[in-house]
């Protein structure tokens, strides 16, 4: 168990009901948060098979994260996959990402690995994208408050280039949304943060079907 507390002025009941959700936050947007740090949190808790006991009052809020506990060995450290198996070869690449500084990350690392990345900033940007420009893959963030989803995004754009290549990505846990995404003919989900092999084998697998 891992606690974290404070002495504040504790945190309301109909506000406590809501502090997990994402992008939920008293501060103002733009100054002092985006109300994703709960959210986070929750997340790689509940990745991680635990569970978060929240106990606030007068005198201030104690989080308390239980995890579960186990008597396996720590597995050894995965072997690197060598950067050549996979390098791209100017495949045209659209990355679809609310947060600039996540599209930033993905287009650096795809120029990086060899692909031509063009990034917008919602699902709308990217059907409408999508009907003047080819892409040979799309990675499509799921969660997108300010407009559309990533799910919605991908069944509007297979409308229009059907079997269109794409794989999904998110900060949180995989949700009933991606499931259906991949149902629609989405391939692989993977997990931010974007880590240069991270994406270029989910990248180099989707490709090659």
């Amino acid at each position: 168990m891992l606690t974290v507390s404070d002495n504040g002025s504790g945190i309301s009941p109909g506000d406590l009901e809501r502090i997990f959700e994402p992008f939920y936050t008293k501060k103002i947007m733009g100054r002092s948060g985006t109300g994703l740090g709960l959210a986070v949190v929750w997340n790689t808790v509940q990745d991680h098979n635990g569970y978060i006991n929240v106990k606030s009052g007068e005198k201030g809020t104690m989080f308390e994260l239980y995890f579960p506990v186990t008597r396996e060995e720590v597995a050894g450290a995965e072997a690197v996959v060598p950067l050549e198996d996979y390098l791209g070869h100017g495949e045209k690449i659209l990355v679809v990402d609310d947060e600039e500084r996540q599209r930033k990350i993905a287009s650096g690392i795809l120029t990086r690995l060899g692909y031509a990345a063009e990034t917008v900033s919602s699902g709308e940007d990217a059907i409408e994208y999508v009907k003047e420009h080819l892409v040979d893959l799309i990675i499509l963030d799921m969660v997108m408050p300010k407009g559309i989803n990533g799910r919605k995004t991908y069944e509007e754009i297979i409308k229009i280039r059907p079997g269109q290549k794409a794989i999904i990505a998110s900060g949180y846990a995989k949700t009933k949304e991606v499931d259906t995404a991949q149902k629609l003919g989405a391939g692989k989900y993977i997990k931010k943060p974007y880590t240069l092999e991270k994406v270029g084998l989910a990248v180099k697998e989707e490709l090659e079907k």
